[in-house]
């Protein structure tokens, strides 16, 4: 039999969680009249929930994923990414999966990653405002 140091436990977010992430994204969003896609993905970057709200953009799904999909990977907001870019770091636009607009947060449970949630549609920093509202239900 295996002994412990063989496998790890963890955490996963289950669809009942990402609706209520993506119920404060949505909240958000109407409240501010922002016509936006939200996309909440698992630790793996696998989509668990995509809204695409009235008049939003269908440009912005696939964005939008993407967003999620790289704060996972890179364990950090993809606003950090702009900010290098912005900085003059142009080397971030060869990094794969590397999308540097402002609008996916990792889902943090425990000071775990254990999803991430993206949005696109309208300013980054509007974006950014969705994401972390909807990323606020697991603090």
């Amino acid at each position: 039999m295996p002994g412990n140091d063989m496998l790890v436990e963890k955490p996963a977010l289950t669809l009942a969680a990402a609706k209520k992430i993506m119920a404060a994204a949505e909240t958000e969003a109407l409240k501010q009249g922002w016509p936006v896609v939200i996309a909440v993905v698992d630790d793996g970057g696998n989509l668990l929930c995509l809204h695409r709200l009235d008049e939003a953009q269908f440009g912005s799904v696939e964005i939008a994923i993407r967003k999620a999909t790289a704060a996972v990977a890179f364990k950090r907001p993809t606003k950090n990414w702009e900010e290098s870019l912005n900085s003059g770091q142009q080397r971030v636009l060869g990094l794969p999966g590397v999308l540097p607009s402002e609008g996916g947060v990792p889902l943090v449970w425990k000071e775990r990653i254990v999803g991430g949630i993206g949005v696109s549609g309208v300013r980054a920093h509007e974006d950014g405002q969705v994401a972390r509202a909807g990323a606020a239900v697991l603090e």
